[in-house]
């Protein structure tokens, strides 16, 4: 079991946030929330019929670790591909009214991916309908990329690569994040997707989930061994420094060099788990970027993921909620 953040490492590492600048790259989203109240069964089908109230838009996975960046306090940029359409005129002026700093390259052949929720008034989800292109980008739009992630690269302290597999991340994208900023002897973090597991050679951190983990090393992890084991088979088929597998109810797991061990679970209630992990690579991302070792850099993202899951949606933590969560 690693050692709890003490109150004083955590005040002085939070107090160093808002110096740093994380480049995120990867699949940005829009987030939709049709909200209205369930007054009744439809006479069509056994479905409820839901009264309109309002609706309402937040900014979803690369674009909601841009956000979090944000919200603690660094800089934030954000590269990625949207499509010429309303939803990216959305994402751009939601991520610019967030602090963020939107480097969007649009594609004609493509739609802004965007997910529509239809919720009750009690935040319970109904249904959703997802509005998406999930081929790989276009070479001219990819080189679009790999320039725009080169460029800023050289401004940046920390980098996270945001895979959702939705298209952005081509092998040729993500190995060229990595390779920008190992030139600038920068973290790069990246929150991954199983069948890209290939590209991420280099990273300095990789964040599966458990369910991820099992996926690519084909373990079990139901124990503390289990992702012991597991933890270190992936590091071996990522061939990155550094694994941190978020666990759920049950923590998250630690292996880098000179330090592996356990975190318990800092959420005190579970209201939402959307966008949990874009908390954890962003919190991970920018206390590297301020000088905290693995360890503590973890114990943050820790505390953070708990106070993210009790909000609803795709949530953002703010640095006096983390400091209140550490005592201090």
């Amino acid at each position: 079991m690693l050692p709890r953040l003490a109150p004083e490492q955590a005040r002085a590492i939070v107090a160093r946030l808002d110096r740093a600048h994380v480049l995120v790259v990867g699949d940005a989203m829009l987030d939709t929330f049709i909200t209205g109240r369930v007054a009744r069964l439809s006479p069509e089908a056994p479905v409820p019929v839901v009264l309109f109230d309002h609706e309402s838009h937040r900014i979803g996975g690369a674009a909601n670790v841009a956000h979090n960046v944000a919200a603690l306090g660094g800089r934030s940029t954000l590269v990625a591909v949207a499509g010429h359409d309303e939803a990216a005129a959305t994402l751009v002026n939601a991520c610019q009214d967030a602090g963020i700093t939107p480097v969007m390259i649009r594609a004609a052949d493509r739609r802004t991916t965007t997910k529509m929720r239809i919720v009750t008034e009690r935040n319970q989800q109904v249904a959703r309908v997802d509005y998406e292109v999930d081929a790989e980008i276009a070479e001219d739009i990819e080189r679009e990329v790999i320039v725009a992630v080169q460029q800023h690269a050289a401004d940046a302290s920390a980098i996270v690569i945001s895979d959702y597999l939705k298209g952005c991340l081509t092998t040729s994208v993500t190995r060229a994040a990595i390779a920008a900023g190992r030139a600038q002897g920068i973290p790069v973090l990246v929150d991954p997707k199983v069948p890209h597991i290939g590209a991420y050679a280099g990273a300095t951190v990789v964040t599966p989930n458990h369910h991820e983990a099992e996926m690519a090393t084909q373990r079990r992890v139901r124990t503390d061994d289990h992702a012991r084991d597991a933890a270190r088979l992936f590091r071996k088929q990522a061939a990155c420094e550094a694994v941190l597998m978020t666990r759920g109810d049950q923590g998250m797991w630690l292996l880098g060099p000179g330090v592996a061990g356990s975190l318990h679970a800092a959420a005190r209630e579970v209201a939402d788990v959307t966008g949990a992990g874009d908390t954890v690579i962003a919190t991970m991302a920018l206390a590297l970027a301020a000088g905290a070792t693995l360890a503590e850099a973890a114990g943050l993202a820790n505390e953070a993921a708990g106070i993210s899951v009790a909000k609803f949606g795709p949530a953002v933590v703010a640095p006096n909620e983390l400091l209140r969560a550490l005592g201090a």
